[in-house]
């Protein structure tokens, strides 16, 4: 974990247009999120199951009175500088995701205030781990003065999400943002992305562990790919509606639906929404067995989730199966799946807390053989959300 203190003292040794004392520093933090099942269902109106997790990006900041917005990071010691009066179109850079949430708080009517900033993550990127998602609500915290907003966190989630579809230009759904935003400690949150309603899921499994394995395969659904499927999914709406106008998303389809309507889709078509269809029922399974502590059940949802993101959404990845294959075989594993949008990024896994030694050993020796990659293996567990560090001293 980044430690706060540390990074704000480090921004009040490098401040180069005005001296930052102690008291003018301010510290908001941000974590990511891993879903632990649910996959392209938030974009078709349906069900996930993520969790904030104790990896996150911090800011440390010190408020300005002009409106300029400059952002160092503390790893490269690169610094991007955007003017809030005249953001301009996107750049193709990381900065986008801080521009592109400082339009989307105008467009809402939210105060935005400039400032200097040092920006650390401890984030795996590209790893599908929400990287974007953390840097867009520390941010919003940041352009807030430190301060927080003077919205809810469920508005303020979809504030930043419209910032990443409409200026960033990747359609994405709310789960990302909601979970950076409003995730809470010791529990998963059970979203419903149609209505917007959420619950916490405490997750009863003492002995047993989260554990994410980034594949060192940087995620390659780019925009246009994670817009394809979505395009597909849409497209998909849109043949089964004129048979069952009842039919809005992909969240009011069902099985039976599908299998009377196999000889019109297109089998791609017919392929993508049959995932979204199933993927929906194992996410509330899953809330269920997770809440009653049934690891044995949840990890089979896993295992299930794999193999329709693999055969049927198609974002899976020669690295990802491998990832999961391997862990799948050590005692004391329940389940393993992609997480994240796909086409590389991480796998978690559900696990015996004794068996994460054995766990990581196997990924350790085999892996690399079948990859060539270096894979990281950590343990994670639920975090709060995006929140200003009150008594970071």
């Amino acid at each position: 974990m980044i430690e706060p203190a540390r990074l704000a003292a480090r921004l009040a040794e490098i401040e180069l247009r005005a001296a930052a004392t102690p008291g003018a520093i301010r510290v908001v933090r941000a974590p990511g999120r891993v879903n632990l099942i649910g996959e392209h269902t938030d974009y078709n109106g349906g069900f996930v199951l993520p969790i904030a997790i104790d990896l996150a990006i911090t800011i440390a900041l010190v408020p300005t009175a002009d409106r300029s917005v400059t952002v160092t990071l503390a790893e490269s010691g690169e610094t991007t500088t955007f003017d809030l009066d005249a953001i301009g179109s996107r750049r193709g850079h990381w900065i986008d995701y801080v521009a592109g949430t400082a339009w989307a708080m105008a467009e809402a009517g939210l105060p935005t205030h400039g400032f200097r900033a040092l920006l650390a993550s401890d984030l795996p990127q590209a790893a599908g781990l929400s990287s974007s998602a953390a840097l867009e609500l520390a941010s919003a915290l940041a352009m807030s003065g430190g301060e927080e907003p003077p919205i809810d966190r469920l508005r303020l989630a979809r504030v930043a999400q419209r910032g990443e579809n409409e200026y960033v230009g990747v359609h994405c759904g709310l789960m990302d943002q909601f979970a950076s935003s409003v995730g809470g400690a010791g529990a998963a949150l059970l979203l419903d992305c149609r209505s917007l309603d959420y619950r916490a899921v405490p997750l009863g499994l003492d002995d047993v562990a989260i554990v994410v394995t980034d594949s060192g395969s940087s995620r390659r659904l780019d925009a246009s790919a994670y817009n394809e499927r979505r395009a597909q999914a849409e497209a998909a709406v849109e043949v089964i509606e004129r048979s069952f106008p009842e039919v809005h998303s992909l969240r009011d389809v069902t099985a039976a639906m599908l299998d009377a309507l196999a000889d019109d889709l297109d089998p791609v078509l017919l392929r993508r929404a049959r995932h979204v269809v199933e993927e929906d029922a194992r996410v509330l399974e899953a809330a269920d067995a997770l809440e009653s502590g049934d690891a044995e059940r949840t990890g089979r949802l896993f295992s299930q989730s794999h193999s329709s993101l693999r055969d049927l959404y198609d974002v899976s990845s020669p690295e990802l199966d491998a990832l999961v294959e391997i862990a799948e075989s050590v005692p004391g594993v329940f389940g393993s799946r992609l997480t994240g949008a796909g086409f590389g990024g991480c796998t978690v896994t559900l696990v015996r807390r004794e068996a994460i030694g054995a766990l990581t050993d196997a990924i350790e020796a085999r892996y690399a053989a079948r990859s060539r990659l270096v894979p990281r293996v950590f343990e994670v567990t639920p975090a709060a959300g995006a929140r200003v560090l009150d008594d970071w001293r």
